[in-house]
């Protein structure tokens, strides 16, 4: 049987700011003619609205009430309609709602970042504008909470599993909103004064440049940071002797995967300058003289830092700060001096060299050598730092010649030490990329070789290759890796840089009895799989005669450039320097090169000896590099398939 009177159309909730004015609708079909009346209901008092006798109500938001509507007809029959809210805002941020609103989720109260102890009720609470109004979905590390649809999340008992990620979104049927995420730390961080959601590192270290004096000591110093770095929990990626395009693309990276409460560290060794309080890194393929366009400004990196909320910003210089163009106009633009939770530390102060100490097969910065003594102290940033220049001040190798400078605005007394409460988020993995897995190759002779990979650094690898016990019938096996004539050479590695690496891994790894070693070095540049070659040279027992065989197994490139790998890559056509390599058997390799005396000699960054008043070789006429942002340059690395050159 029909009903007298069926409701076509419904009344809806709204949310918005005082003062707004609107209309609720209702709409209904019946046997005769129909009457409307609506009500309001605030505060558990519900009242008649006088006049209110319309199908439609126009209303200026004055205070939050609900609303319903009754309709008769003319049998006495009568129905309502469903209540509604009006949700009024009384306090909205200043230009909201936007001009032209249509009635789409405006979020006007976002979640806190809260530390709950385990066992303690969590609560958070969001609210969006909205016509009609909007409903609500609570997300944890972006994974949608059940039964949390409403703008108040409760969780009566907190537990450790509730840590994480949070945030809402709002939507209608004119779209969606999301708040701010907020991270909510249960329980094992409640105590702890000071903790990052987690620690980020990227080390470069330019050594051989294309037309500059070359380097000794980043090698050893970004490689012994690294592993410093990591036993402090940070992720790390460290790169050896890039361009600029490439430097570039390992920034943006970094920057990609910085987030609210990280300690992110960025340490530069190689050659440098400083203009009127602004420092610039020089790639490895900046021209002589280099000009603006061939230099990356430092303080551009820690601008885009600090837009990320990070905890900490640290940056660690070593490199010279010197100007070498005295008749050279300075430049106008001030000084950048650092902000928030930032650090400078730089290896020198303004206007000076900065020196490398030679001992032996080693080299490392005076800066280094006492970095590393106390980075893995427990106390405050600046007062480690504060230790470290002390030291330096002590060095009589450099007194008078090169002194430590702190730049800071930390406010907090937050450390390296300090323990890491992840937000739970998925995260993009950083730090060395994953290594291929070691496998075993077999000779037609039945003789196995175990091949191993190790990433020395981000852009490093050690392909290592060891003999297992030959089958009876073979003696005198000598096995050598390499790369096949037709694949052409990924490059060739200078035997002094090889050694370095070598004497590097001996001093912290247990030697390995291993019978060939191979480099591949520069790995962001390689565009193709490798394929390495394996040669046997053995002695059959039975005849005597000496037999080689040959295998060749595949590198894939997926595997060898992963730090560079989301997107195209290729070189510029004025440097088409191929990737590093080389190789060494390790069985026949003779000893380590000492010094006869046992002596450390000094030099400064630009491959000067001391002392400090020899004058740089430099001629070049450094410039300020504010006409080149980071962000267009990175969007030029997009662009660019290979083939194309970088801007």
């Amino acid at each position: 049987m029909q009903e007298a009177i069926a409701i076509t159309e419904q009344p809806v909730s709204i949310s918005v700011p005082v003062g707004y004015s609107f209309t609720l609708r209702c709409r209904a079909k019946g046997r005769t003619s129909l009457q409307y009346q609506w009500f309001c209901q605030h505060q558990s008092v519900c009242r008649q609205i006088p006049g209110a006798t319309k199908q439609d109500l126009p209303v200026t938001a004055q205070q939050t009430q609900l609303y319903i509507c009754r309709i008769n007809d003319l049998y006495k029959n009568a129905i309502f309609s469903d209540w509604v809210k009006v949700e009024v805002h009384q306090c909205v941020a200043r230009g909201l709602p936007p001009q032209r609103w249509r009635g789409e989720p405006v979020i006007v109260v976002n979640p806190t970042e809260q530390r709950v102890e385990v066992g303690k009720p969590l609560q958070l609470q969001c609210a969006a504008m909205g016509v009609p109004a909007p409903s609500y979905q609570w997300y944890r590390n972006g994974n949608l909470l059940e039964h949390q649809s409403k703008k108040k999340l409760w969780i009566s008992h907190a537990k450790a599993s509730d840590s994480g990620t949070y945030l809402c979104c709002a939507s209608n049927s004119h779209g969606e909103h999301w708040t701010n995420a907020v991270d909510i730390h249960i329980g094992t961080c409640h105590s702890e004064k000071f903790f990052a959601t987690g620690k980020i590192a990227l080390l470069v270290g330019n050594n051989r440049y294309q037309h500059h004096p070359n380097l000794m000591a980043p090698v050893t110093d970004v490689f012994e940071l690294s592993l410093l770095l990591e036993q402090l929990g940070f992720q790390v990626v460290s790169l050896l002797d890039l361009n600029k395009a490439e430097m570039v693309t390992a920034v943006s990276r970094f920057l990609q995967l910085l987030g609210k409460g990280v300690y992110a560290i960025f340490y530069y060794a190689g050659h440098g300058y400083e203009h009127s309080g602004r420092n610039y890194m020089v790639p490895v393929d900046a021209p002589q003289p280099y000009a603006a366009e061939n230099c990356i400004s430092v303080q551009r990196i820690l601008q885009k830092m600090q837009q990320q909320q990070t905890a900490l910003n640290l940056i660690l210089l070593d490199t010279c700060r010197k100007w070498y163009n005295p008749q050279c106009a300075l430049s106008q633009v001030q000084p950048l001096e650092p902000w928030g939770n930032t650090v400078y530390g730089y290896a020198t102060s303004e206007d000076a060299e900065a020196y490398e100490l030679q001992d032996g097969e080693f080299s490392s910065g005076i800066f280094m050598k006492y970095l590393k003594k106390h980075i893995l102290q427990e106390k405050k940033v600046t007062h480690m730092l504060e230790d470290v220049l002390e030291d330096i001040g002590r060095d009589p190798l450099v007194t008078g010649k090169q002194v430590m400078e702190i730049k800071h605005t930390l406010k907090e007394a937050r450390s390296l030490t300090d323990p890491i409460c992840p937000s739970g988020a998925a995260a993009e993995h950083w730090g060395h990329g994953h290594e291929p897995l070691s496998k075993t190759v077999t000779f037609p002779c039945g003789v196995q070789v175990e091949l191993c990979f190790h990433r020395l650094f981000s852009n490093v690898m050690r392909v290592c290759a060891k003999l297992r016990p030959p089958p009876a019938h073979i003696t005198d096996a000598r096995l050598l890796l390499c790369q096949p004539p037709e694949m052409g050479n990924v490059a060739v590695l200078k035997e002094s840089c090889l050694d370095q690496v070598e004497s590097l891994l001996t001093s912290v790894y247990k030697r390995e009895e291993l019978d060939c070693v191979f480099q591949l070095s520069g790995l962001q540049k390689i565009q193709t799989d490798v394929i390495l070659q394996l040669d046997l040279h053995y002695t059959q027992l039975i005849t005597k005669q000496r037999t080689c065989e040959s295998l060749k197994t595949t590198l894939q490139k997926s595997l060898l450039g992963q730090f560079f790998s989301q997107r195209n890559y290729s070189q510029p056509k004025y440097q088409r320097t191929p990737a590093c390599a080389g190789s060494v058997c390790l069985r026949d390799a003779s000893a380590l090169n000492m010094d006869p005396k046992g002596q450390a000699s000094l030099r400064t960054g630009s491959g000067h000896s001391l002392p400090s008043s020899n004058t740089s070789n430099f001629s070049s006429e450094p410039e300020e590099n504010d006409e080149t942002d980071l962000s267009e340059l990175c969007l030029a690395l997009l662009r660019a398939g290979p083939g194309q050159d970088y801007p």
